[in-house]
């Protein structure tokens, strides 16, 4: 069959149209809004946290890490009813490695952050800067190993235990007699008066009513005298670049709001955590 003159061949046409579909692709991409690794986290409000196993290190989130553009993280919590002497906190960044069995090791953390807190309740707010010192160019023969950086805390100072006697109370009380129909008949409850105080009198001839002394657990606003502190999930953690956070080492910087701070000791890897 004679082939027409000035007819471009199909194969020819064909990388015509992708080429122009690209070059559409390329126009209408959203120019980037962060030039930054986004490792979300969920938890926004300040929960309680507890000793862990004898007061070993335990994670309070953890952001996977694997994939990172960048030597340097930043990260953000915020804490609440950190009381000077009565409950105080050790925390620091960790890096671990995850193997495809659940197992995992510490790669590498800051170094320890004391959170002393003041002297009546205030919200605490952390923002933390480190190198994470996670290889570049880890374990590409082994395609099921991840990392991880998390947020850990232990008790410096505390927990402090919940003295229930302090908030017991004891109330004179009338109650209905069990497997009794409710009282009838007799009259009100008479509140009679006397010169020094009230008191309140049940007739005699009110069936099914008794009275007595009950002692009640009076709940009381005192997380002040008892109990533990609390700490959020990391709000975010982010990496970056230098030129956005020169301040980041591998010990670790800090900005600290509402709560007094100290720089603890150095990073030790050898330190028992929570391995979970």
């Amino acid at each position: 069959m004679p082939t027409q003159a000035n007819v471009v061949p199909p194969s020819l046409v064909n990388e015509l149209s992708e080429l122009k579909r690209r070059m559409s692709a390329i126009e209408r991409a959203p120019a980037p809004v962060n030039a930054f690794d986004r490792y979300p986290v969920a938890e926004w409000a300040a929960q309680g946290r507890h000793e862990a196993l004898g007061n070993m290190w335990s994670s309070v989130s953890i952001a996977n890490v694997t994939g990172l553009t960048f030597d340097r993280i930043e990260a953000k919590f915020i804490t609440d009813w950190m009381i000077t002497g009565r409950r105080e906190a050790e925390v620091r960044l960790a890096a671990f490695r995850h193997d495809s069995e659940g197992q995992r090791w510490i790669v590498s953390a800051s170094r320890v952050l004391n959170l002393h807190g003041l002297s009546a309740r205030n919200t605490g707010v952390i923002l933390f800067r480190w190198i994470h010192g996670i290889p570049f160019g880890w374990d590409y023969e082994e395609n099921n190993t991840v990392y991880t950086i998390e947020l850990q805390h232990r008790y410096r100072v505390g927990p402090q235990e919940d003295n229930f006697e302090a908030r017991n109370r004891d109330i004179f009380v009338f109650y209905k007699n069990q497997n009794q129909d409710p009282p009838f008949g007799g009259g009100a409850l008479e509140m009679a008066s006397n010169n020094d105080y009230d008191t309140m009198v049940l007739p005699k001839n009110r069936p099914g009513v008794s009275g007595g002394w009950m002692t009640v657990h009076e709940p009381v606003e005192d997380h002040v005298k008892y109990g533990s502190y609390s700490i959020s999930a990391m709000h975010y953690c982010v990496g970056l670049p230098k030129e956005r956070i020169p301040e980041a080492t591998s010990d670790g910087w800090i900005e600290s709001r509402g709560l007094n701070t100290s720089w603890g000791r150095a990073a030790d890897l050898t330190e028992e955590y929570l391995a979970l």
